[in-house]
């Protein structure tokens, strides 16, 4: 785990690549919740970003503490980027968490599944599992995810999210049972 020292330059690092690569202002766009916004987080380029997927992994282990999950995963195609990230950094930091990915809508060939990632004969059943995002807005996406993870036995108790926009997807969370922690809001990019 990171001291506080090393953290905040490290979160100050992170947040510096989202502003540049990440963040948009200006031009009314729609989300993925419907709603409409004049500034956005496209987090592709911060994720698939060397330094800044190894940044959101190691940052959102360090927010986990001394909570470890079973695994972690998310919904496509947002949180697979995110979910490698924390698998792989728990990895480099001796805890291994593996990782899991749910699908939108099952695959129409092979084994139609939603959830991927797991060998023949293993599964969510009873396991501990920590849900990520990349940007999370009203909630909805990350908990149709959090209905399908809980309906194959996976236990859903935490999910963090590396932007947090402030309009409602805690609350949601909440409400179902999940506690959601974010890396940054919205607060830390507008104004």
């Amino acid at each position: 785990m990171s001291d506080s020292t090393d953290t905040t330059a490290l979160r100050e690092r992170l947040r510096t690549l989202i502003a540049t690569k990440s963040f948009g202002q200006g031009a009314e766009i729609t989300l993925a919740s419907g709603k409409k916004s004049n500034f956005y987080f496209n987090m592709k380029p911060t994720m698939l970003d060397p330094e800044g997927g190894a940044l959101i992994g190691g940052l959102m282990l360090d927010q986990l503490g001394a909570r470890k999950p079973d695994l972690v995963g998310g919904l496509e195609l947002g949180a697979i980027p995110v979910a490698c990230a924390v698998s792989l950094l728990s990895h480099t930091r001796g805890t291994p968490i593996p990782a899991f990915i749910v699908r939108k809508q099952a695959k129409e060939h092979g084994a139609k599944q939603r959830i991927e990632g797991f060998a023949p004969g293993d599964g969510l059943g009873g396991k501990s599992v920590l849900m990520v995002e990349d940007v999370t807005t009203t909630g909805g996406s990350i908990l149709d995810a959090i209905a399908v993870v809980r309906e194959a036995g996976g236990i859903v108790r935490h999910a963090i999210t590396v932007v947090d926009r402030l309009e409602g997807a805690g609350a949601a969370l909440n409400a179902a049972g999940v506690e959601l922690t974010a890396l940054f809001t919205a607060r830390d990019f507008l104004g």
